[in-house]
């Protein structure tokens, strides 16, 4: 599965804490999008969808938030509640948010610009998808 989660580097001192993040150098690409989502309801799960070419990292900078990811093969959960560390999600990777915390931001670096043609929002399609990536490949 093309994920991983990455620490950054802590910066600061008694005034606080600072956390400094660069395209290909604390992230494997470059940032060409930002977004953050916030003020989710209890209960509410966002995503529903994969990629397939874009590459992302999610933090949450505030509160926590579950991540679900799935392959084709595999499905995992990652938690996310440190705003230190981070989660690579590469393409073809169906994922899912919940669980989002009263007052959770979660902030997404996103590798390309919005392109409604690089999503993939059922996940019969991507199921297809993947099984024709791997008939290919």
């Amino acid at each position: 599965m093309k994920i991983k989660t990455t620490d950054f580097p802590i910066k600061g001192d008694s005034r606080g804490s600072l956390i400094a993040i660069e395209s290909n150098k604390d992230i494997p690409f470059d940032i060409k999008r930002i977004y953050y989502i916030f003020d989710t309801k209890p209960g509410v799960v966002r995503g529903h969808h994969a990629h397939k070419t874009l590459e992302q990292m999610l933090i949450c900078v505030s509160g926590s938030c579950t991540i679900v990811l799935d392959d084709g093969e595999n499905r995992n959960e990652v938690v996310l509640s440190d705003p230190s560390s981070g989660l690579y999600v590469g393409p073809n990777i169906w994922h899912e948010m919940k669980d989002f915390s009263e007052g959770a931001v979660l902030l997404v670096l996103a590798s390309d610009f919005y392109n409604e043609n690089d999503y993939i929002r059922n996940y019969d399609e991507f199921m297809n998808y993947i099984r024709a990536i791997h008939r290919e490949g």
